[in-house]
């Protein structure tokens, strides 16, 4: 074999091994995360953490599949493979998917104050911003100016309530006319106003602006409350939000001494909902030595079993892995704040 033969073989092997590292493959690995201590990430103003012991989120590893990790995935008991198409909307970009991901941490923030002050009866104000961009199609002309992450203020000088009165105004307009539109940046608190054409948004002569679109607002509380999330996306730990602000702001020590993990979404009224990832979360709990995980005891309805017969709960999940695990966490099935409360003042104190 001659030399030039020999570099080509060389440069196709290692072609090859870059592919097999880096090619993103349409699948996604899902794996056990971190626990998070709450403590660290929600501050109630003026009221210092007075708990022995501490509540804590559990996260989840994602990450885009290449040909390497996919194989690693396939031997590994607790990493699961999902398709893209199950993760990630129809069209929708990674970078689109990351800007789903913190709003509805966002909400979750939101929800978990809201629930929280109700329950310790402390009164509390929604303040409505906007409307927040989803994504966008690709006929939109907002593209010249805006992405996905930013939230439209105003229209025409109009400003909104709700989606809802934002949708109805804009519906009123037709193809090819021009309104302004008043938004800001993701991050930013600078106003800034802008031209755009109004387009066929459906193919059957509908006129939009070309956005998939949610409301976007914020609490304002007495005292304030704060939440870090910088690198925590999704709604799953709104529940567990809740549970701490509410010791923090009623200087309850709900924990009754013991480390207790948990996961849920919230709703304002304090029912607590269905989340992915369970399996991997149980595991996440088990390797930080928790004492108890608070999982969802959420309702399997006729629609969920007909689409997915062998469904089962949260709770059911979480008691089954943790079983196969044969951890000494304890798992408590919970359905809304009120119950959760009333299970945590029931433990028995423990001595540390």
């Amino acid at each position: 074999m001659n030399k030039i033969l020999k570099r080509l073989l060389l440069v196709i092997i290692v072609l090859a091994v870059l592919a097999v590292i880096l090619i993103p493959l349409p699948y996604y690995i899902t794996k056990p995360g971190t626990t998070e201590k709450l403590g660290e990430l929600v501050k109630v103003e003026g009221k210092a953490d007075n708990k022995n012991g501490s509540f804590s989120l559990t996260t989840i590893g994602l990450q885009h599949a290449t040909a390497l990790t996919l194989t690693i995935a396939k031997f590994s008991k607790y990493q699961e493979i999902d398709k893209e198409s199950e993760i990630r909307t129809e069209g929708e970009t990674e970078a689109q998917f990351n800007v789903r991901q913190m709003y509805y941490m966002n909400s979750a923030k939101n929800n978990a104050i809201e629930a929280a002050f109700t329950k310790a009866n402390k009164p509390f104000k929604s303040e409505y911003n906007g409307i927040f961009v989803l994504s966008m199609t690709e006929n939109s002309d907002a593209r010249r100016f805006l992405k996905e992450g930013d939230t439209i203020r105003a229209v025409d000088g109009k400003k909104f309530k709700t989606s809802e009165e934002f949708v109805k105004y804009v519906g009123t307009k037709k193809i090819g006319e021009k309104i302004n539109i008043t938004y800001t940046k993701a991050n930013e608190s600078k106003e800034r106003t802008d031209k755009v054409k109004m387009v066929d948004i459906d193919k059957k002569g509908r006129a939009g602006i070309g956005i998939t679109l949610v409301d976007d607002k914020n609490v304002q509380t007495t005292p304030k409350v704060t939440v870090k999330t910088d690198k925590i996306g999704g709604p799953s730990a709104g529940f567990m939000f809740s549970l701490e602000i509410l010791s923090d702001l009623t200087r309850e020590d709900l924990t009754r001494g013991y480390d207790i993990a948990g996961t849920g979404t919230i709703e304002p009224d304090g029912t607590i909902g269905r989340i992915g990832g369970i399996e991997e979360k149980i595991v996440t709990a088990h390797k930080a030595g928790k004492d108890y995980f608070l999982a969802p005891d959420d309702t399997i309805t006729k629609e969920m079993k007909k689409a997915k017969p062998g469904i089962k709960t949260n709770y059911a999940d979480a008691v089954k892995d943790a079983k196969d695990l044969g951890t000494d966490m304890k798992i408590i099935p919970v359905k809304t704040l009120d119950q959760a409360v009333e299970v945590l003042r029931e433990l028995p104190q423990k001595n540390k």
